[in-house]
């Protein structure tokens, strides 16, 4: 198996950080979107949707969208990061995606609309940029509320909800997104979850 990424992009550390809680080791081969190797006809004849991350297995078969590559690690080596029991199961499913649709889409559209980095392949709406921040900042007080409930997000076990939410967190760290008020409660879950190995 091979991982083609790009690794500083959330989906891409969304998959890094867990093969590392697998403790599986996997190449990697980086991607340079930024110069657009992800538009060559060879990148997307492997990759459906012309997106990194991307799991080229040995037989040349290959598996993109990260939550999806995740799905078959777990599928090899059953980590429990997508929940137990069938209660923690629909937790797990419901919170990742709840961040990925309110946390992590608001924030790439930002970005990409804010600051036109890729102005030479996309249509950039600066209006939408504004109002995906918008979105953004009014996501943030919902994921501070959970985690004032909550040891992890999806419940008292750590799961890829968490992973899910770091890597949104870590990606407005890198783009220089600031938080727009003191969060106490993600600032506690944020220290428990630096704590673990695979996070070192």
């Amino acid at each position: 198996m091979k991982i083609h990424q790009t690794a500083p992009t959330p989906n891409c550390l969304r998959v890094s950080l867990f093969l590392a809680e697998a403790g599986m080791e996997v190449p990697r081969q980086e991607v340079n979107i930024r110069d657009g190797e992800n538009l060559s006809p060879e990148f997307r004849r492997l990759s459906a949707n012309g997106h990194v991350p991307v799991l080229e297995l040995d037989d040349g078969e290959a598996i993109c969208e990260s939550l999806a590559i995740c799905r078959y690690v777990d599928a090899l080596n059953p980590t429990g990061l997508f929940g137990r029991s069938p209660l923690e199961q629909g937790r797990v499913e419901m919170w990742t995606r709840i961040v990925e649709f309110q946390g992590l889409v608001p924030a790439f559209q930002a970005f990409r609309n804010l600051s036109g980095v890729y102005a030479d392949r996309e249509r950039c709406v600066e209006a939408w940029g504004e109002e995906s921040r918008k979105r953004l900042d009014e996501f943030l007080p919902r994921l501070e509320a959970r985690l004032g409930e909550s040891v992890y997000l999806a419940g008292d076990r750590f799961s890829v909800a968490d992973i899910t939410a770091w890597s949104l967190l870590a990606f407005m760290e890198r783009v220089k997104f600031s938080m727009a008020h003191s969060y106490p409660n993600i600032e506690r879950w944020r220290a428990l979850v630096a704590a673990r190995p695979a996070f070192r």
